[in-house]
């Protein structure tokens, strides 16, 4: 008897996460899209958790939840506007540029137009935690973070460069990271471009 009723239940299906993945995916990426609209302005002070989540259509709490606050949604605007346009995201393609390629003139023409390509959507958010850095400490530490990370990348850079003798003599890897980390700054866009 027993037999008979268990051939009769139904082996259970495997939970399939893909849509509730897919909505988060776009939740996020709403909350991100109208912060930075909101930031750019409003202004990073004068725009609050409370309005960025009605203007996303979620609670606070999720915000605080998923991005930390206000200096979290900045971090997460930045490393959407570093995605680039398309794919593979821009640093992939940094990274691919230079393994496959040999001149060091096409490399640096390849950064420039990943730096053409970024600047324009990361340079107006990294420009307006710069100004709102000089009275909030808590956007400060951002700004010394966000700073340090391209010093970081820029470095990397550098070092690859030189392990590929593509540095002239007597450039060192930080000055070669000091020059790229100058070339790729929101305040060269800002004064070239802005």
């Amino acid at each position: 008897m027993m037999e008979r009723a268990s051939a009769n239940v139904k082996p259970p299906r495997a939970y399939d996460s893909s849509g509730r993945r897919e909505q988060a995916r776009r939740s996020r990426a709403t909350i991100i899209e109208r912060a930075e609209r909101m930031f750019l302005t409003e202004g990073y002070s004068t725009t609050t958790i409370q309005a960025i989540a009605a203007a996303a259509g979620v609670s606070p709490d999720t915000l605080y939840k998923s991005f930390g606050g206000k200096p979290g949604l900045i971090r997460a605007i930045r490393d959407h506007a570093l995605q680039g346009e398309g794919q593979p995201p821009a640093d992939r393609r940094s990274d691919e540029l230079q393994q496959r390629e040999t001149d060091p003139r096409k490399i640096i023409d390849g950064w420039g137009a990943l730096v053409a390509e970024l600047a324009p959507r990361a340079a107006p958010i990294l420009l307006l935690t710069r100004d709102a850095a000089a009275t909030d400490p808590e956007v400060r530490a951002l700004q010394d973070e966000l700073d340090a990370d391209r010093l970081r990348r820029m470095t990397a850079n550098a070092r690859r460069l030189k392990t590929h003798g593509h540095l002239r003599r007597g450039i060192s890897v930080a000055r070669a990271a000091d020059v790229l980390w100058t070339y790729s700054s929101p305040e060269l866009y800002e004064l070239l471009v802005l």
